[in-house]
């Protein structure tokens, strides 16, 4: 019964960061696109900002693995 539920706990890490990553990947793509239509020389800028994010879906995984060693 432990086991389910830690699997449930670290698939709800995941899947939840996951999805918020998406969000805010969705957010930052579109405005990103409209600065970029502007000026150009924003570019390196546009691509550290769309990175960031991808950040939230690494502590999920930290989370969910240590949900799983329990």
């Amino acid at each position: 019964m432990v086991e389910a539920v830690n699997a449930i706990g670290a698939a709800l890490a995941i899947g939840l960061s996951a999805l918020a990553t998406a969000w805010a990947e969705k957010e930052i793509g579109s405005a990103a696109i409209g600065a970029l239509a502007e000026k150009e020389e924003l570019f390196n800028k546009v691509l550290i900002l769309t990175v960031i994010p991808e950040t939230i879906v690494i502590f999920g995984l930290v989370v969910a693995l240590q949900i799983l060693a329990a």
